[in-house]
């Protein structure tokens, strides 16, 4: 059914020598690429959003992580909205990120 692997990710903050440390927490999901929905692209961009790819998981293998991995390319998930069973996360990448994106 799927046909891609996807990992979506939330921020984790710890403290390591008085120091707070971001990451983020990499979960493998399996996925499908959806088309773009023109209208909703043209109507996120403006709102200042710039939406680039969609994909669709499993509704409960969400748990509303910020960041998806896909192809070297780290996204943020800019809108996350339930189709029946399946969960829709459109995503815009990510720039300049700060954040240490190294497994955990």
């Amino acid at each position: 059914m799927f046909d891609y692997q996807i990992e979506i990710g939330e921020l984790e903050e710890t403290i390591e020598y008085g120091e707070v440390i971001e990451s983020i927490n990499w979960k493998i999901r399996l996925a499908n690429q959806l088309d773009d929905n023109r209208a909703e692209f043209y109507q996120a961009a403006r709102s200042g959003l710039r939406p680039e790819i969609t994909f669709e998981i499993n509704d409960f293998e969400y748990n509303n992580e910020k960041y998806v991995r896909f192809n070297g390319q780290q996204y943020t998930i800019i809108r996350a909205s339930k189709q029946n069973e399946m969960r829709e996360l459109v995503c815009s990448s990510q720039v300049g990120s700060e954040v240490n994106a190294s497994e955990t």
